[in-house]
């Protein structure tokens, strides 16, 4: 009896051992290689404002390790199944019966993996990008990208807090930072407000913040004047308006607020907000 525990052992044991051994390093391997291309796709680039080529080849990279992990851990199971002697062919039955009274979960998954599947192959979103979507439960979840698999989507918010989210469960996405973005600074003023004079210090300020180094580096181009956006009894709305890199539009509406302000205040002009 002992005799044949240990001819099992350094046998069949040794076999099962070594490949639960190559499994893990393997798998250990596969993470680390994806993990060196995202840090190498990134070397040279601000998270906030990663190309979409680079986003795209992120969200593939973890896709194909995810993959690579997943086939790699049924081989090995399988493996094990057969030096144990189990019969694999004698397990389809059970397997059957377990899938189908798990069709509505598995139907869940496939519904998962096929609306990842799209969302990576059509670049809708990817790593570093602003996103807000539309949940089939009702409600909206609104953060920036930190990782997109087949099956979820994983989003941070502001505070910091983290979302994970089925793909299957989005009915829509909206990029808020995709190629480049758009800052809207809407100023409330009295209704009898000089609008020659507003106009001609918004204009100063565009020129003004193109000179600024912090603010021409996020700038695509000058802030326009779009003029008065709407009337009221009391007050009116002027607007402008900047294109952004990705990510950068709220960072600017603020630094043009902070611009727009003090210049008014300098002319005489006061805002109502």
């Amino acid at each position: 009896m002992i005799d044949t525990v240990v001819r099992w052992l350094l046998t069949t044991g040794v076999h099962i051992a070594l490949v639960v051994l190559f499994a893990v390093i393997a798998t250990r391997a596969i993470r680390s290689v994806a993990r060196r291309i995202s840090r190498r796709l990134t070397a040279h680039e601000d998270a906030a404002v990663r190309s979409e080529n680079v986003k795209h080849r992120q969200a593939l990279a973890s896709v194909i390790s995810s993959v690579a992990i997943t086939v790699l851990s049924v081989a090995a199971a399988l493996d094990i199944v057969a030096q144990l002697g189990l019969p694999v062919g004698s397990l389809v039955a059970p397997a059957a019966v377990i899938g189908g009274a798990l069709g509505f979960g598995a139907q869940r998954i496939v519904a998962d993996l096929l609306s990842g599947f799209f969302v990576i192959t059509e670049k809708q979103y990817g790593f570093g990008d602003l996103v807000e979507l539309t949940i089939s439960a009702g409600g909206t979840a609104t953060g920036t990208v930190e990782s997109v698999t087949l099956r979820v989507t994983t989003l941070r918010t502001a505070e910091g807090e983290v979302y994970t989210i089925p793909n299957g469960t989005i009915v829509k996405s909206l990029n808020l930072s995709k190629d480049w973005a758009r800052a809207v600074v809407d100023i409330p003023l009295p209704a009898a407000a000089d609008i020659a004079a507003v106009n001609d210090v918004l204009r100063e300020v565009s020129a003004q913040a193109m000179r600024r180094d912090t603010l021409a580096a996020l700038l695509l181009d000058e802030p326009q004047l779009m003029g008065v956006e709407s009337i009221q009894v009391d007050t009116i709305n002027v607007r402008m308006v900047a294109r952004t890199l990705p990510g950068k539009q709220f960072e600017v509406g603020r630094e043009l607020r902070a611009l727009v302000v003090p210049a008014l205040r300098r002319e005489g002009i006061a805002t109502t907000a």
